[in-house]
């Protein structure tokens, strides 16, 4: 079977930016994570078995130094050093076990260093993506030139709205052909089209570079995850920003509140953090009621929440962009990360719903157990984690 990832930069930005935060702040840290279909699929017989050999072809992946080199350029916030790290950094099957019950639902972890698991994620998740359709042979129904007309046609509708909107549909695009033909017509669309919108780039590192554009993003769920398993969920967001800051010196500024919740964060939120992150990312619940939320903790600081980029992406569409732009406008400096309706939108094709997350930790090595740890998103089917550890997390937070 053909290897589905084949370039070492084929992955999301964020991933490399908190793997460099990760090194920095927390060097012996080791975790688990786990795989979760949340549509409850039943796989065909022998998948778990082709994720495993994509998984051993990804110990033939390094990173060339063509793509550090545009990194360094595109990517100035991240230190030198981590590109010495890149260069050294070979994946290793050994850190994932994947398997099928007797049902045929499919299971998989991950655990080792944190600092090199990490680099895991979206690659595994676009491998099982991808390998479903061609297991399936509904990769025969992708037709990439009418995808290209219907991405443009995205495209147009949301410049011509005044969104300003980014790619980030790696982990469950349908192909990755799917998803450079997506960036081809945005990227042709908007320098086609003239409006108050603008297409800004994607979190896909590799695309970016192939044409030459913005990669973008900064951190996942998974970062204040692991602090919490550490060190309680009461702190975690506190902890986060007190590293991300130290990490970044105010480079990207933009925070993923919704961990545990509005009500946990909006406590944690102190005016010299407000003052200091550019902005907030909305990522679960009601994405009206979360602006309203924001805006007004911002007020409550004296700060202007004009001033303030509100980044919406919580299973976003172009309609729903759209109507979040008219609602928008005025009270932040409004934009889109857009992924799945990007990357696999095909007719007659069921996107997987699938998540990896950080279940447990353990500050170093030489502990001799691990830390169950949870996310407790603004919507309760976003909830991950054993049904004791979201139990004790939620009495810990005081919610309902």
């Amino acid at each position: 079977m053909r290897q589905i990832i084949t370039h070492f930069t084929d992955d999301d930005l964020y991933k490399f930016t908190m793997c460099c935060a990760v090194i920095e702040n927390f060097p012996r840290t080791r975790v688990k994570y786990l795989f979760n279909d949340r549509d409850d699929t039943i796989y065909p017989e022998g998948f778990a078995d082709l994720v495993m050999e994509q998984v051993a072809m990804l110990e033939n992946v390094v990173i060339t130094d063509r793509e550090i080199e545009f990194m360094k350029r595109k990517c100035l916030y991240i230190p030198s050093w981590f590109y010495g790290y890149l260069k050294g950094f070979r994946y290793n099957r050994g850190w994932v076990r994947a398997w099928q019950d007797e049902t045929g639902r499919l299971h998989i972890e991950f655990e080792g260093a944190w600092s090199e698991t990490i680099l895991l994620e979206v690659k595994v998740l676009a491998i099982v993506s991808e390998l479903y359709y061609m297991v399936t042979g509904d990769d025969r129904k992708f037709n990439y030139d009418a995808y290209y007309d219907s991405s443009y046609r995205k495209a147009r509708r949301l410049i011509e709205a005044g969104c300003v909107y980014s790619d980030m549909g790696t982990r469950r695009r349908a192909s990755f052909k799917a998803q450079d033909v997506v960036i081809r017509a945005m990227k042709d669309c908007s320098r086609d089209v003239k409006g108050p919108g603008c297409f800004v780039g994607t979190s896909n590192v590799y695309f970016a570079m192939k044409y030459d554009l913005v990669p973008v993003g900064t951190m996942a769920h998974e970062f204040i995850c692991a602090i919490a398993g550490m060190y309680g969920p009461l702190m975690a967001n506190h902890i986060a920003m007190s590293r991300w800051s130290h990490t970044y010196r105010g480079a990207l500024g933009t925070f993923l509140y919704d961990t545990y919740g509005w009500r946990i964060f909006s406590l944690n939120f102190s005016e010299d953090f407000a003052n200091m992150f550019k902005g907030l990312r909305i990522d679960s619940g009601d994405n009206y009621q979360q602006l309203d939320k924001i805006v007004e903790k911002y007020r409550s600081l004296h700060i202007d929440p004009s001033t303030k980029q509100i980044i919406f992406s919580n299973a976003l569409n172009v309609d729903k962009a759209i109507e979040l732009q008219h609602y928008a406008r005025g009270k932040c400096q409004p934009s889109f990360g857009i992924g799945t309706h990007f990357t696999n939108d095909f007719d007659g094709i069921r996107p997987r719903n699938i998540v990896i997350k950080l279940v447990a930790v353990k500050i170093t090595e030489s502990w001799p157990f691990y830390c169950h740890t949870c996310k407790l998103s603004e919507d309760h089917g976003k909830y991950t984690g054993d049904p004791e550890t979201v139990r004790r997390f939620r009495e810990t937070l005081h919610l309902q």
